[in-house]
């Protein structure tokens, strides 16, 4: 056979089948008896037939195909979104198409072209705006689809899966302010994207109400490199404070980057509160204190709301707000009053013999 792409005629001929019934036995659409299917299957097995299911699926208009855009397949946090969704869906007979649109709109709408291309049964977007991505709007009603992470606070026209923004930066400020931080900077991606702008107000305004202060926000862009050099750049102009709270996890690396290429150590002399909660962040030296997004429950909520619209669902939109947490380790130190009083005290109070050779618990 030459290097011609083997075809459902090949088979057919092969197995000395119609046409129609290579289509049964692959696609299930009618039964067909087991003498051949199996001449059938074993027809293009000797062949090494490869099923090209775009075209079945483009013929049928019923691809079992879910459609996944996210901003950028850099960034762990969607990397993890949309492996959580592929397995997901693989248990309930879907395969997945992925797409980034690079925090881009003229891309996202790209995309959106492609992935619609295949007539998916449905989409989960996570927009790289606050706007309802063109090509979209026409499609509500009649294409089920989530939006998930990237979403307006005040909700969508369609199902939308997302955190409490705000209160995970109420999270972060209370957790400084609970120990004597004042002089706090806010690493942000972009001030343009409304989850971010609301961890921001969160973290501002229970700055502003319980110490009477203004906090920092210094915008760092979704490039850990670029925003490391921004975060560099304004760390050598400007007073060096005592805790950071970053926003992402690209700005998380980006601030730790930044104290670093500085020779400034975290705790001591700069606190840090990261944002996401990945393995490498308890295997530093000094484990990081961050706020923990629960990835796999955005992923089943999303994925749950699009098979229910799959399934013929028409209710309202639903709007799911699930709720972060703060996973707490080294990486700020204490300096309210009273633990500078009892360090005060410590390093004061005489050592007796046999306090100087037991060993002590530091908690």
């Amino acid at each position: 056979m030459d290097d011609r792409r083997i075809t459902i005629r090949d088979v057919a001929a092969r197995a000395g089948v119609s046409i129609a019934t290579v289509s049964n036995v692959f696609s299930g659409n009618k039964p067909v008896n087991a003498d051949l299917r199996e001449r059938v299957l074993k027809a293009a097995d000797e062949l090494a037939y490869q099923v090209d299911r775009a075209a079945s699926q483009l013929r049928s208009g019923q691809a079992k195909v879910v459609g996944v855009l996210v901003p950028d397949l850099d960034d762990v946090f969607f990397t993890s979104l949309v492996s959580q969704l592929e397995v997901m869906a693989q248990a309930d007979g879907y395969d997945i198409l992925v797409a980034s649109s690079r925090d881009d709109i003229g891309l996202e709408q790209s995309r959106l072209r492609t992935l619609l291309a295949w007539r998916p049964s449905g989409l989960i977007v996570v927009p790289c705006s606050d706007a309802m991505p063109r090509g979209l709007a026409g499609e509500i009603g009649r294409l089920p689809m989530v939006f998930a992470d990237r979403v307006p606070p005040e909700g969508s026209a369609v199902d939308t899966v997302a955190i409490d923004n705000r209160e995970a930066g109420e999270i972060a400020a209370r957790h400084l302010l609970g120990l004597g931080h004042r002089d706090i900077v806010i690493a942000a991606s972009s001030l343009a994207i409304s989850p971010i702008r609301e961890r921001v107000r969160g973290a501002c305004e229970l700055i502003r109400r319980a110490a009477g202060v203004e906090a920092t926000v210094v915008e760092l862009g979704s490039v850990a490199e670029r925003g490391a050099e921004l975060f560099r750049h304004w760390l050598e102009r400007h007073a060096r404070p005592s805790a950071v709270i970053a926003l992402t996890n690209v700005t998380t690396l980006s601030a730790l980057s930044a104290l670093a290429r500085l020779r400034i150590d975290v705790p001591d002399p700069v606190s840090v509160i990261g944002f996401d909660d990945y393995p490498w962040m308890s295997a530093r030296k000094t484990g990081l204190t961050a706020i923990r997004q629960p990835v796999a429950e955005i992923a089943a909520a999303a994925w749950q709301r699009l098979r229910a619209r799959m399934a013929g669902d028409e209710a309202l939109p639903q709007t799911i707000v699930l709720q972060t947490s703060l996973q707490v380790r080294d990486s700020v130190r204490d300096l309210s009053p009273g633990a500078a009083g009892e360090r005060d005290a410590l390093d004061a109070a005489p050592r007796t013999e046999e306090a100087a050779a037991a060993p002590k618990a530091i908690h």
